[in-house]
């Protein structure tokens, strides 16, 4: 997601500096014109804006704030952080303050579109902070995205993300669940869906999900192991799994997958559970 997202900015005329902890990922983005760097706080180092796609709460913490590398410590007073990754509320709102400390501005702005969408500049970014924050950044993210939404102030962005995750796993486990049933009644499994395709509760999210998994597609776009970290935290988020009892179902579906070793591949593989 993240050189790809990088790519878009060359080709928009910006000047890029790129950072990734295996430095051939990003040799590709330096034969097209990028600069490479050493350390995230060498990357943000001069930057108007500093962009991170990372894992994890993690990932994000050790990438923004490391007491000797991190890229916080490389940015100026008045650089805007972009923190595009999938995370949790608590942390964004930790981040921001931490950043506030620098005079740094942060901006929250996770992405709906997997890695296509990501290349063809046609990514939907949920975004949340403040409002000037919002507009000095919003021509950036246009180099990348295809629709630019304000959800609110920090937090915001990652509540709608999670909960966007949430759906559409949710989509994906009953799509598995029923196609798995099709299957064993000897059902037209194609035919039917199509048939279910021409009704009010079928949704563009389920054609192209249902067409990877009756395909038997599952090179990685958005892999089952990170839709089931996304999981633990919209149940993290909600308190406990009795209060989301459904999701905490989910999540064990995806769980599954992991243990019978699909965790790398798409996230549309768990359909082997069902078939």
């Amino acid at each position: 997601m993240g050189s790809r997202m990088a790519a878009n900015l060359l080709k928009a005329g910006h000047a890029v500096t790129v950072w990734n902890r295996n430095p051939d990922a990003s040799s590709a983005l330096v034969s097209a014109g990028a600069k490479a760097a050493r350390t995230p706080k060498e990357a943000a180092a001069d930057a108007d804006f500093v962009v991170a796609m990372l894992r994890d709460n993690e990932a994000s913490r050790e990438v923004w704030l490391d007491p000797e590398n991190g890229a916080l410590n490389g940015m100026s007073p008045g650089a805007v952080a972009i923190e595009s990754s999938t995370l949790t509320a608590d942390w964004i709102g930790e981040l921001g303050a931490r950043m506030a400390e620098h005079k740094v501005s942060l901006l929250e702005a996770p992405v709906a579109g997997s890695t296509p969408q990501a290349e063809a500049a046609q990514l939907i970014y949920l975004t949340g902070g403040d409002a000037e924050t919002f507009a000095r950044t919003e021509p950036v993210l246009k180099a990348m995205g295809s629709s630019i939404v304000h959800v609110g102030p920090l937090g915001s962005g990652a509540l709608a993300k999670l909960a966007t995750n949430t759906l559409l796993g949710i989509h994906v486990t009953v799509l598995a669940e029923l196609i798995g049933m099709l299957k064993r009644s000897n059902a037209d499994v194609d035919r039917v869906l199509d048939a279910i395709a021409k009704t009010p509760v079928w949704s563009p999210a389920a054609g192209r999900l249902s067409a990877l998994m009756l395909t038997g597609n599952f090179t990685p776009q958005f892999p089952v192991e990170l839709i089931e970290k996304d999981f633990g935290y919209t149940l993290q988020t909600a308190g406990s799994d009795a209060s989301a009892p459904t999701i905490a179902a989910v999540r064990d579906v995806f769980r599954a997958a992991i243990e019978q070793g699909f965790g790398k591949e798409n996230m549309t593989s768990v359909v082997k559970l069902f078939t």
